[in-house]
């Protein structure tokens, strides 16, 4: 179980924290907003109700707080008590920071409040306390409670971080620097932190590392051996921890907008949960609508098998299983050097003795330093618990100064490799079996030798060297890319753009921090570096730079005419009478899409293509409304995603527009055989299916990106 926190945070809000300093867009309480709504909305986000925040206004107009009777404690208002924090509140906090129409304030006085509140929440109980103070210094500061407000703190184990706004500067005032150095003097007192506002807002581009309490994930033997019929076989108690697993990044669940009031106060929202049916059909000819509804619990298990399934009971299918016990057994050694890098699958876990087993503790680490001077893994079994699939791992030793494991990480079975024949990238075999040494697609010496030195070039640990002057020892060098500082960009930026939207819900998103930016493209200096190695690359492989494809293509094009001059598509126009003076290219229901691209091959007019749009969209309908179930859904959608690609390639995305458009209403409307939304929301999932926007087409529509992201909704 995490250990309850319970924080303070004191911001200031004076008269004078809205304004801006130094060069800076931002207010000075803008700007330190930004550090204590990341902290906020990281608690936040947990969810645990341990993790608990209050918030007390420095400088505000009111006061409100339990010592307001004393002249000494006016001007501070507990804005939030101490409680677990939820998405209302932190909007209502939104609204509330605001800088005042004062600025008196005393900064001790508040941090006074904040003990003074902590302790009337935590009492005797264990929690880890804080107190954070955001100030910009301007306002006076009675230091006569400075010991006492000190020895109290240390006392009850509270933290205390103080940020300055513009600290430590050579042209600070004299009440200013009074100030700093008053609050320094308290932070030294009680073994505080005092920092600037610009270091706590440059720590906010490295991502915040989750600390993850270790749990688990087997308690068992080791074995090596069968200790039941062998004495001299080795049974050692471990357990298994994960080492290293994906983190994901978070996943939009579905909602919908509530359309009736809400109160937000009361913790309203203006979203509800979406609740999945089920209900399963089979095709009865004989019953109203041909279908026939089942309960789930007379459903049955079937096993694809070619186009059919195959049934196996409940019973059958105990039987199949494979019989395991939970376990983990070393089955042999291999050198590690016979261990290929594909071989180590997907996430990997840690070995190490059980707890306060000194015995294991022993045992396991003679086995690990056995196989680190050996240069050996150990191949093991390993079932996590009774019944479960057995899996074959790869154990590593790892060796540290101050710690030992087993890493484990799961080999693949025959089954899971992947077995494929490239032709050869050193070599050219003509049809005779005679091997080629010179070849345009074989790089000369030259090209070999530039390649070398732009690989060399471009190292990422230690200077770039030559290849001639190679040593057998290499020179060791600071790391541009350290695995400590390879953060995930998906992770973090959709943790971040959500963390932004629930304070600012209508703002628009924050730009990417430049630290994940970094990751996009290898490091300046290292790109410099190598340059020269990349023109001789360049010119050795004579790389040529291909001219863009023109976007777009011309509606009326001249199809390409046969050598014998015969023009078969018009001959067949001809025959089914849709040439120059004839109708349009009729689009067939079961040939659908190629009849739809053949129309459009060589369209003639406008008109032409009009049609085969109207034709294609009338076919789409038809098979939504036609659709059992999801039947006909992949076809219609399929018939949606040519369509949209056509009216791009051609230039005349309002024909598409206008059909989805016209779908969406009939959809809205139960115009399709039924309740077809289901139909409409696996359209909206389905990736480029949207309205063609002016960014897509150079301005030529005239759908804006918001307006075709909103287009989605059914309103």
């Amino acid at each position: 179980m995490a250990d309850k926190e319970a924080t303070i945070y004191v911001v200031d809000v004076s008269r004078s924290m809205g304004n801006s300093h130094h060069g800076r867009e931002q207010s000075d309480l803008d700007w330190a907003l930004t550090y204590v709504w990341d902290k906020i909305t990281t608690t936040v986000s947990t969810g645990r109700k341990t993790a608990q925040v209050g918030v007390i206004g420095l400088g505000t107009d009111e006061t409100n707080n339990g010592m307001m009777a004393e002249d000494a404690y006016q001007h501070i208002s507990i804005l939030t008590p101490i409680q677990q924090i939820l998405l209302p509140e932190l909007q209502r906090l939104a609204k509330v920071l605001k800088p005042s129409k004062t600025d008196e304030r005393d900064a001790l006085s508040a941090i006074i409040i904040a003990v003074d509140a902590i302790m009337k929440h935590c009492k005797h109980l264990k929690f880890r306390k804080k107190i954070v103070l955001v100030t910009n210094g301007t306002g006076m500061i009675d230091d006569d409670d400075i010991e006492s407000t000190a020895q109290q703190i240390q006392r009850n184990g509270i933290d205390l971080v103080v940020l300055g706004i513009d600290f430590g500067r050579a042209d600070q005032d004299k009440a200013k620097s009074h100030s700093e150095e008053t609050l320094r003097k308290l932070v030294d007192s009680c073994r505080g932190v005092l920092g600037t506002m610009q270091e706590a807002v440059d720590e906010l581009e490295r991502p915040e590392i989750k600390l993850v309490r270790p749990q688990p994930t087997y308690r068992g033997q080791l074995r090596l051996g069968d200790p039941e019929h062998y004495d001299t076989a080795i049974t050692i108690d471990v357990e298994r921890y994960f080492k290293v697993v994906v983190r994901r990044p978070p996943t939009a669940s579905a909602s919908a907008m509530r359309t009736g009031p809400f109160d937000l106060a009361e913790g309203g929202r203006g979203l509800d949960t979406v609740h999945n049916e089920y209900k399963y059909f089979v095709v009865d000819k004989s019953r109203a609508g041909n279908k026939l509804e089942l309960n789930r619990e007379d459903l049955a298990k079937g096993y694809e098998y070619g186009r059919t399934a195959v049934h196996i009971s409940q019973t059958d299918e105990n039987i199949t299983r494979l019989e395991a016990t939970a376990g983990y057994e070393i089955m042999g050694f291999i050198a590690a050097e016979n261990v290929e890098r594909y071989m180590l699958i997907d996430n990997s876990s840690m070995l190490v003795a059980q707890r306060a087993n000194d015995k294991a503790a022993l045992a396991l680490s003679s086995l690990i330093q056995a196989l680190y001077i050996q240069e050996s893994v150990a191949v093991a079994r390993f079932v996590k618990k009774d019944m479960a699939e057995p899996q074959i791992t790869l154990l590593s030793p790892l060796v540290e100064p101050d710690f030992e494991c087993l890493v484990e990480n799961v080999l693949p079975f025959a089954e899971d490799v992947r077995a494929y024949r490239f032709p050869p990238l050193d070599k050219v075999l003509t049809v005779s079996g005679k091997q080629l040494t010179s070849h345009r697609l074989l790089p000369g010496s030259e090209l070999q030798l530039a390649m070398d030195d732009l690989v060399d070039a471009m190292s990422l640990v230690g200077p770039a060297r030559r290849h001639s002057d190679r040593q057998d020892e290499e020179e060791h060098g600071e790391e541009a890319f350290a695995l400590d500082d390879t953060f995930s960009p998906a992770l973090h930026t959709i943790e971040g753009a959500i963390k932004h939207r629930a304070i600012y819900p209508q703002a628009p998103l924050p730009p990417k921090p430049q630290t994940f930016l970094a990751y996009s493209k290898p490091p300046e200096h290292v790109g410099q570096a190598a340059q020269a190695a990349v023109d001789r690359v360049v010119k050795a492989a004579e790389i040529k730079k291909v001219p863009a494809k023109a976007k777009g293509r011309r509606k009326y094009r001249e199809m390409e005419k046969p050598i014998s001059g015969l023009d078969i598509e018009t001959l067949f126009r001809k025959e089914k009478g849709h040439g120059r003076g004839g109708g349009h290219t009729p689009i067939s229901k079961d040939n659908a899409i190629p009849d739809f691209k053949q129309a459009l091959a060589a369209p003639e007019t406008d008109a032409a293509i009009k049609a085969a749009f109207e034709q294609m969209s009338a076919i789409v309908e038809q098979w939504v409304r036609s659709s059992f179930g999801e039947q006909n859904y992949e076809r219609a959608i399929e018939g949606l995603g040519v369509m949209r690609s056509e009216a791009v390639e051609l230039e005349m995305p309002d024909l598409y527009n206008g059909v989805l458009s016209a779908l969406k209403d009939k959809v809205l409307h139960d115009q399709l055989g039924g309740n077809r939304r289901d139909f409409w929301a696996k359209a909206r999932w389905t990736k480029g299916l949207g309205l063609i926007d002016s960014l897509e087409t150079d301005g030529v529509s005239g759908v804006g990106r918001d307006e075709a992201v909103a287009f989605w909704v059914l309103r």
